[in-house]
């Protein structure tokens, strides 16, 4: 386990990784979700094996630390995760990020696009205030303190064994925080940045969950979307072996 201070007061962001050549690839988890998770799985397939791969835990998330006085937003966990990989002394990495997460990414590429050479976002948070059914509405539509006192149970036993089993190691309130900005969203927009952003950008869209809203503009702008088949949100779950193949550039 490694770690990095990113708010000048002590707290650290953390996160495991293994060795090997760059560029590194940097694995990035969604919403009340954990990076080593959701997939080291994945980059220990033999056609990922060989790169330096880092799993790295959001602020109030895994194994970070979950500062009170922090606001969460996807700029403050961008700024964060910056901590982190200047820490790391990574330059040029690859992020593969998940949901809450690719947002993050996004903002990250925008203000240090000296860290970003490649953009693997899966299902990533495009717009402002995502629809009633997403994970971070039902979040947010508890004021924090509910949410803090009694919300956070009564949501684990709501959300499924497999997404329960890292929200309960989240902080409640950094968790209610990351979701009140998600749904707030960047400024450009996420989708924005994406459109903008100079570097290779895949987005893959799991096929059960619909198609993705205006992909004709993002493949106008230059990005490459791709819908997985037999996947939902949780693409490195359900059909791994294509989540693997657009990781190593081979879908």
């Amino acid at each position: 386990m490694k770690q990095a201070e990113f708010d000048g007061r002590g707290s650290h962001i953390r996160w495991t990784e293994t060795p090997g050549a760059e560029p590194a690839r940097v694995y990035v988890h969604g919403l009340g979700a954990a990076s080593s998770v959701y997939h080291a799985h994945i980059a220990a397939r033999p056609e990922l094996a060989g790169r330096r791969s880092l799993f790295v835990d959001l602020p109030g998330h895994g194994i970070s630390d979950r500062p009170e006085h922090f606001r969460y937003t996807l700029e403050d966990h961008a700024g964060a995760l910056a901590a982190a990989l200047d820490a790391a002394e990574i330059t040029g990495a690859e992020l593969i990020a998940h949901s809450m997460g690719g947002s993050v990414a996004l903002v990250l590429a925008h203000r240090r696009p000296d860290l970003v050479s490649r953009l693997v976002l899966t299902e990533a948070n495009l717009d402002r205030h995502p629809p009633s059914g997403a994970g971070s509405s039902g979040i947010a539509s508890y004021d924090e303190d509910a949410f803090a006192d009694g919300g956070h149970a009564r949501v684990l036993r709501t959300v499924g064994p497999v997404w329960a089993a890292t929200m309960r190691l989240a902080d409640p309130r950094a968790l209610h925080r990351s979701a009140v900005g998600l749904r707030r969203g960047s400024d450009p927009v996420m989708r924005t940045l994406l459109e903008e952003l100079p570097m290779e950008r895949l987005y893959l869209q799991g096929e059960r969950s619909g198609e993705l809203a205006d992909a004709a503009g993002l493949r106008a702008a230059g990005v490459r979307v791709v819908s997985v088949p037999d996947a939902g949100h949780n693409v490195m779950f359900d059909n791994p072996d294509a989540f693997a193949a657009a990781v190593a550039g081979r879908l």
